[in-house]
């Protein structure tokens, strides 16, 4: 029975490289994976999901009017669908997939984050961890040792953003994981 997986994390834990090694892993089998990335993120280029170690791989775009189930529906051999930067996915597309999994028999494994910069969740995190099959954190450490869990924005001289709009793909700033106590510092 196929299954909608939620593999999500802080910043920088991984979750690009895992998506790149499930596909790779498939691929050395020689089973068809099917790669969705937001739209939005063109840091590294659009239609690419990349890790940070280097390895990157061409992948379909999505934005909000993507029907994922019509999509997964006309693929004929895809073995696995996995979707990168998951937390920009609408409710809709949450349910799309979910569909997708147990109607079309196809896994879905969908990688992202769990929360923004203000510690407020993503629509699209919040209905994956509400329809996932399966939930897994990815795990990553903060800088004062212990377990990230959140993620913070940062201006170029390292100063904190407490506001903005909840999509901002890193330019003049970055973002940072941290674990809960620094969270609150």
């Amino acid at each position: 029975m196929a299954k909608l997986y939620f593999r999500y994390s802080a910043m920088n834990a991984g979750k690009s490289t895992a998506l790149l090694q499930v596909a790779h892993n498939y691929g050395d089998h020689g089973r068809r994976v099917a790669i969705f990335t937001s739209a939005l993120d063109d840091r590294y280029g659009v239609g690419l999901v990349t890790s940070r170690l280097g390895v990157q791989r061409g992948a379909e775009t999505f934005d909000e009017r993507l029907d994922f189930y019509e999509r997964i529906a006309g693929m004929r051999d895809a073995a696995c669908v996995l979707v990168d930067e998951a937390q920009f996915l609408t409710k809709e597309q949450v349910v799309q997939l979910h569909r997708a999994a147990h109607v079309l028999g196809v896994p879905i494994i969908c990688y992202g984050l769990r929360s923004d910069f203000l510690g407020e969740p993503f629509p699209g995190s919040a209905y994956l961890l509400t329809l996932a099959d399966s939930i897994e954190e990815l795990k990553t450490v903060c800088a004062c040792g212990r377990k990230a869990t959140m993620n913070v924005r940062v201006e170029a001289g390292g100063k904190r953003i407490v506001q903005g709009e909840q999509i901002a793909i890193e330019g003049e700033h970055h973002y940072v994981q941290v674990c809960g106590s620094c969270f609150y510092e």
